[in-house]
C-alpha cells in the first residue's frame, strides 16, 4: 500500500465501503457503519450513526445524537466548539458552520501543509436557526450535490412563506397540515412563519417535539408551539376539536399526510416543504396541493457560487447528482471527480 502523503490527496483522504477515511488521521467522515472513530458533520440519520467507538462533533450535534439515538448508542462522545482545531492522529480537525441545520459543521483537515474541507450537507441562505456557512480555502473541496442541476433554483424562502399564509387567507376553514422533516426544516419553518408575523400557536405531530425542545434548549426561540395531543382526546364526531383547528397551521412528518392522523382536522390541505417539490410530479404523488419550495441544502446557483468562492484545486462530490457539478467544475478549470459514497438519503431536504 502507498504511504499518504500531502501532495496525494487520494492517499490521505479515501474512499471505502464504509465512508470517507482519513488515514493519518485514523478516523472516518459521516460513516455508513460502525467504526472505531468517527467525525460526524450533523445529525441527521444518514450521517450521524449509532455504534461508533468514538464521535467529535459540535456540542449542538451531540446533544442532537444523544436525543435521536439514546445516550448509549456511541461509545464516547467528544463535543469541539466552532474554530477550535483538536488533533487526531497526525491531523488537525477543526469545525466550521455549514449552515444546514443546527450544529451542522464542515470538517477541514489540515495535514502536512495540505487542506481538505469536507462539507457535509450545507446551505448558503440566512436561517435563523443556525451560523451561516463559512467559505474556507482549500486545496479540496468535498462536497454534496443533492440538487445539482440547473433546474433546482430555490426561490426566496419568505415568497414561499407568503404562499401558505395566502392560502389560509383564501382557504380559513381548512386546517394547513405541512410536511416537514423532524431536524432542521421542523424548525425553521416555525421560525420562517414567525419572521413573517404569524404569531398564532403552531400545533405540531407528537413525533416533532423532541427535536423542538433541542432547539429550544440551545435557544432558539419557536414562539407559541404545542402538540397535537394538548388540543385533547380524538372523539367521534368532535365538533369542538374540529373548531380548535379550524384555519390553523399544523406540521407533521411527511409520511403523516397520507395517515387516518389526518381525519382529526377540518378540510385539512395537504402542504410540504421541501426542495424536491421543484419537481410537481413529486407533489402529485404525495397529494400535495400546495407544494413550498424550502431546502436545507444549496440549489444549483448556490453549489456552483460556492466553487466559485473557495476555487480549491480540486472538487470531489460526494452524493446528490455527481456528474453535473463535476462537468461544471471542470468547465471553470477546476479539477472534479464524483466519489459515488452510499448511504446518503434524500429525505429532509
Amino acid at each position: 500500500m502507498t504511504s499518504p502523503s500531502p501532495a496525494e490527496p487520494r492517499s490521505w483522504l479515501t474512499t471505502t465501503s464504509k465512508g470517507l477515511y482519513c488515514v493519518p488521521g485514523g478516523f472516518f467522515i459521516d460513516p455508513a457503519w460502525p467504526v472505531e472513530r468517527a467525525v460526524v458533520t450533523h445529525g441527521h440519520g444518514d450521517h450521524a450513526r449509532p455504534g461508533h467507538g468514538a464521535v467529535l462533533a459540535t456540542p449542538e450535534t451531540i446533544e442532537i445524537i444523544k436525543v435521536r439515538l439514546g445516550a448509549d448508542a456511541i461509545g464516547d462522545l467528544q463535543a469541539v466548539r466552532y474554530g477550535e482545531t483538536t488533533r487526531i492522529g497526525e491531523v488537525d480537525v477543526r469545525l466550521v458552520p455549514a449552515g444546514h441545520i443546527l450544529g451542522s459543521a464542515q470538517i477541514v483537515l489540515d495535514w502536512r501543509g495540505a487542506r481538505i474541507v469536507v462539507s457535509g450537507d450545507f446551505k448558503r441562505r440566512a436561517d435563523p436557526t443556525c451560523p451561516a456557512f463559512e467559505p474556507v480555502p482549500c486545496d479540496v473541496f468535498v462536497t454534496e450535490a443533492t440538487f445539482a442541476l440547473p433546474v433546482f433554483r430555490h426561490p426566496p424562502d419568505m415568497q414561499e412563506i407568503a404562499r401558505l399564509l395566502g392560502s389560509l387567507r383564501t382557504f380559513p376553514d381548512r386546517c394547513h397540515l405541512v410536511g416537514v422533516y423532524a431536524l432542521g426544516k421542523c424548525q425553521r419553518v416555525i421560525r420562517l412563519l414567525r419572521a413573517a408575523g404569524y404569531d398564532q400557536r403552531i400545533w405540531l405531530h407528537g413525533g416533532l417535539m423532541a427535536m423542538c425542545d433541542v432547539y429550544k434548549r440551545a435557544g432558539i426561540d419557536l414562539g407559541d408551539i404545542a402538540a397535537v395531543s394538548e388540543a385533547g382526546p380524538v372523539r367521534r364526531n368532535d365538533l369542538f376539536q374540529h373548531q380548535t383547528f379550524k384555519g390553523a397551521i399544523v406540521l407533521c412528518p411527511p409520511s403523516a399526510l397520507g395517515d387516518r392522523w389526518t381525519r382529526r382536522f377540518p378540510e385539512p390541505l395537504p402542504v410540504a416543504a421541501s426542495g424536491w417539490m421543484r419537481v410537481r410530479a413529486r407533489a402529485r404523488q404525495r397529494g400535495v396541493e400546495l407544494p413550498l419550495v424550502i431546502s436545507d441544502h444549496a440549489d444549483w446557483d448556490e453549489l456552483v457560487q460556492t466553487v466559485r468562492d473557495i476555487r480549491p484545486g480540486m472538487v470531489w462530490v460526494t452524493h446528490g447528482r455527481e456528474d453535473a457539478l463535476v462537468h461544471q467544475a471542470q468547465a471553470m478549470g477546476i479539477a472534479a471527480e464524483a466519489l459515488h459514497l452510499a448511504g446518503r438519503e434524500e429525505e429532509g431536504s
